[in-house]
């Protein structure tokens, strides 16, 4: 009897020492899944801010090619005002 409990008491022990790890372990998971969220939002902003900026420039040169185009019109219709 004694060697029956003996063994179902180190199975118990062995078990908890298992779990215990399986905490550790979950633990360490759960920290770095939650450096990569907060790694991708970052970087995720990051890009987004870039994003908004390019599109701002993008939209800044293409009005200033309007504008020039505008104006190239303007000195064309003058020169053949001219000419006529």
């Amino acid at each position: 009897m004694t060697t029956d409990y003996q063994v179902m008491k180190n199975r118990i022990e062995e078990l908890e020492e298992r779990i215990e790890h399986l905490r550790v372990s979950r633990r360490v998971l759960m920290n770095l899944v939650e450096k990569l969220e907060k790694d991708k939002n970052a970087i995720l902003s990051k890009l987004e801010k870039e994003n908004r900026k390019l599109q701002r420039n993008n939209a800044m040169y293409a009005q200033s090619l309007l504008s020039k185009n505008r104006r190239i019109m303007e000195l064309e219709a003058e020169m053949q005002n001219k000419l006529s």
